[in-house]
């Protein structure tokens, strides 16, 4: 039976967590040791040769002084003095082997079985013991110098092989070797050490790299586990308590918190954005009905019914078209092309925008001074804003004496103010934050019966957001509203105008939604 994707999230994830910490825990404890080993292997296995190789060459040279002074006059008095100095030496049949060959003279040495013929022992026939003589020849044909042989009985042997001159002008051959069985033993015990302590430590590793994988994986299990409950469609678990297990997971467990927080409010939203968008829909469409079934019950309705309901249906047709662009102009304003950045003159933008906006309505239009500078932003979704708050102005007073003013103010950090004010009913201060929510409406100020969607000032907020700028909303000192837009992004015209390079450079600069904007200065 396959599992659900939430079982298979709960039952492995940890899990697989667990073990593959573990494994590669084990993974690098065995290369680790590994390396160690072979570093220390081939260390003791060197330091052990050069320390032979060292006492090889005393003892040779010890043979070669005491021959100088031996002062034998024939090659029979030399030997003699090499015989009588080797057998003096205590060394015994598995150490140091030392020899002198003088011309003439059977070989002087304490291991005579090495160079001369005898009959098998040990049980050996002749044939073996002949093949062992062979092998035995190799430590008279050995170069001059440092070499290794293996010798039968003995094994490996380093040997050391000089030519002095003694006294008389006779060349004698010294020779000294040691068998390497003590590096090979050291060698190998190098290797079981590190064989049983390999084993012990990846055992370890592995039992320790598995309680910290389940220690760590915990609260992972515990996110698991409430992702899942999310998944089911519970939004109100969270992961609490994980401050004791590190900062790292103190962190991802914060944004975990954070994201579900982000999630619950987007779905509230979502749920109340659409079920406001279905009753400010359902007001238009039944007017609709109502009208058409007035006038389908009339056998012969009058030319002035029929353009009377004709009316009535092209507005809330028209409402149902302003609802229905707006909520599309929402829905764009999380896209990351939203905005068409330029640069803009304000000081032909704003009054040739106000002098369209003035024709709107029989109003008392006030437009203060406008500072001299350019500003970065888009626009149409500039003047979009601006015509809302100044339509919002409109709405809330009264025709022919009501006072519609904007004022344009330079703020701190090259930033510009764009200020609306009215002298209407003001804004409570309650509902000063939530008029820029989707289909807000003050209590008696604004209502259905003035045509408006509730989403003019969502949308501003949206606009000013997306320019990162910010808005708020106040009281005017006539008492009605007062709205403020502050964006950044203002040039003064004092300062030297940009130059080519400057605004090739600008080009790839991003607004905060991350829209590149597309760069030109807007002239009247």
């Amino acid at each position: 039976m396959r599992l659900s994707p939430r079982a298979d999230l709960r039952r492995l994830a940890p899990a697989g967590l667990r073990w593959r910490l573990a494994g590669w825990v084990a993974l690098v404890t065995l290369v680790c040791t590994g390396i160690t080993f072979a570093a220390v292997y081939g260390g003791t296995g060197a330091q052990l040769r050069h320390q032979i190789d060292h006492e090889l060459g005393g003892d040779a040279g010890e043979l070669a002084h005491n021959l100088a002074l031996a002062k034998a006059r024939t090659s029979r008095q030399l030997s003699e003095a090499a015989t009588h100095y080797i057998r003096d030496q205590p060394f015994s049949t598995s150490s140091t082997l030392l020899f002198a060959l003088v011309p003439g003279e059977p070989t002087s040495t304490n291991r005579p079985e090495l160079f001369a013929a005898k009959v098998p022992d040990n049980g050996e026939t002749s044939a073996e013991q002949s093949q062992e003589d062979r092998q035995s020849a190799l430590l008279l044909r050995a170069p001059v110098g440092y070499s290794t042989l293996h010798l039968p009985d003995v094994g490996k042997l380093r040997l050391l092989k000089r030519v002095v001159v003694v006294p008389g002008g006779r060349d004698v051959i010294l020779g000294a070797g040691e068998p390497l069985a003590a590096v090979g033993n050291a060698e190998r015990g190098v290797a079981q050490a590190f064989i049983l302590a390999g084993i012990l430590a990846i055992a370890g590793a592995i039992f320790a790299s598995y309680l910290v994988g389940i220690r760590v994986s915990r609260p992972l299990r515990r996110m698991a586990d409430v992702a899942a409950r999310v998944d089911a469609g519970d939004l109100h678990p969270r992961i609490h308590d994980v401050g004791a297990q590190g900062d790292e997971v103190k962190v991802l467990g914060d944004a975990f918190n954070h994201m579900l927080d982000r999630l619950t409010d987007a779905f509230a939203g979502q749920r109340a954005f659409v079920a406001d968008a279905s009753h400010e829909l359902r007001t238009p469409l039944t007017v609709i009905r109502g009208q058409l079934e007035v006038l389908a019950a009339q056998s012969n309705p009058s030319a002035g019914e029929v353009r009377r309901v004709e009316r009535l249906v092209a507005a809330e047709i028209a409402r149902i078209s302003r609802l229905v662009d707006d909520l599309l102009l929402l829905a764009k304003t999380e896209q990351t092309q939203f905005l068409r950045v330029e640069w803009i003159d304000l000081g032909a933008f704003v009054p040739e925008l106000w002098d369209g906006m003035s024709l709107l309505a029989p109003r008392r239009f006030e437009l203060d001074p406008v500072p001299a500078g350019t500003l970065r932003a888009d626009p149409d979704r500039l003047a979009q804003a601006l015509r809302n708050l100044v339509g919002n102005a409109i709405d809330h007073t009264a025709p022919d004496r009501g006072v519609v003013r904007m004022r344009v103010e330079r703020a701190a950090n090259e930033r510009i103010r764009f200020i609306v004010e009215d002298d209407g009913p003001g804004i409570p201060v309650d509902q000063r934050e939530r008029i820029f929510h989707r289909f807000h409406r003050t209590d008696g100020a604004r209502d259905r019966a003035s045509g408006g969607t509730g989403l003019g000032l969502a949308i501003v907020r949206a606009i000013t957001d997306a320019h990162g700028g910010t808005v708020i909303a106040g009281e005017s000192p006539e008492g009605g509203a007062r709205i403020e837009l502050e964006l950044p992004g203002f040039t003064p015209s004092y300062k030297a105008a940009p130059s080519a390079a400057e605004l090739a450079e600008r080009k790839s600069d991003k607004m905060p939604d991350g829209a590149t904007p597309g760069e030109r200065v807007r002239t009247p």
